[in-house]
């Protein structure tokens, strides 16, 4: 098998057609027909058939697919350690959930590369459900956020840090000091960010309780961007408490209390085992349990300029 029979049914698994894959890899239908042809022979599998106007994997296909990505990804992740090598730098690439990559990120990643001049380190903003795939195709090396509901044999889970998630509202909110019930929380303005979006996690789990409407809730690009219109009276936000810690002790902020609040939730790196996993993975893993690392993650300023480089992902809602 060659990396380029891998990556056309790899394209052809993803997108569901072989027009599709080729227009993607930008080859003719007829080399991508080819590079099937020749994976039938060397493996003696169908893999894949045509029926109604769509393709029906054998058993054998839907193996090769899962493998394709991971041995793809293993080929990625091997000739930028290559590359890096030869530049005499290594490189970290972290998946985490919106909560973590806002709160926390920020000082561990700033005091973690500072103990190794060699690393750069990438942040990407991920749902945490993919964490799993991004991990086993290597697109990421550690991914942090909520403890997975199960977890692969081939990784490790580490719990570093629980935390909590708050209601907060201005000082001239109507709620402001009061003690709410469900029903009256569940008619207010949400101003939520984006670890509303989708099902995973705490902040999702605290609005299903609550079966908060999705009229009333308004999202932002950031947690900081609905607290600052919590403060000027426009709705409630959910906030991790650290974060908000000094504006409710100024008065600027008010927590609610009531029914499923506050939250409790917890951070959790999630790795490939250690013989999978690159060195600096295992060292991450290793250094976000310490104290160190906690009093970063409460207190952390930001990274050095130079050190951190995020990946840009857009999220789209209508």
């Amino acid at each position: 098998m060659t990396p380029a029979q891998l990556r056309a049914f790899s394209a052809i698994a993803r997108l569901g057609s072989v027009k599709a894959a080729a227009a993607d890899l930008a080859v003719t239908e007829a080399a991508v027909s080819m590079h099937i042809a020749h994976l039938r022979r060397e493996l003696g599998d169908r893999l894949f058939t045509r029926t109604a106007g769509t393709l029906a994997f054998t058993p054998g296909g839907l193996r090769l697919a899962s493998r394709a990505a991971e041995l793809l990804g293993l080929q990625d992740r091997t000739i930028l350690e290559v590359r890096h090598a030869g530049s005499g730098r290594r490189q970290l690439r972290i998946a985490a959930s919106t909560l973590f990559a806002e709160h926390a990120a920020p000082g561990l990643i700033e005091l973690f590369a500072h103990r190794a001049a060699d690393l750069d380190v990438e942040l990407s903003v991920h749902d945490p459900d993919r964490f799993p795939v991004l991990l086993r195709t290597r697109a990421v090396d550690v991914a942090i956020g909520p403890r997975p509901a199960a977890v692969e044999a081939t990784m490790t889970c580490t719990h570093f840090l629980n935390y909590q998630i708050v209601a907060v509202v201005g000082a001239d909110h109507p709620l402001a000091g009061r003690t709410v019930g469900a029903t009256e929380l569940r008619e207010q303005t949400w101003l939520l960010g984006p670890s509303a979006v989708g099902r995973t996690g705490l902040v999702p789990s605290v609005l299903r309780r609550l079966s908060v409407p999705d009229h009333n809730q308004r999202i932002f690009q950031s947690q900081a961007a609905c607290v600052d219109e919590a403060k000027n009276g426009k709705g409630i936000a959910l906030a991790v408490s650290f974060a908000v810690t000094k504006a409710v002790a100024a008065g600027d902020l008010h927590r609610l209390d009531g029914p499923h609040l506050p939250a409790r939730g917890s951070w959790n790196l999630l790795a490939l085992a250690d013989r999978e996993a690159p060195e600096a993975a295992a060292e991450l893993r290793r250094f976000v349990t310490t104290p160190r690392a906690t009093q970063a993650m409460l207190r952390g300023a930001g990274v050095t300029a130079g050190r951190f480089r995020p990946a840009i992902h857009v999220t789209l809602w209508s």
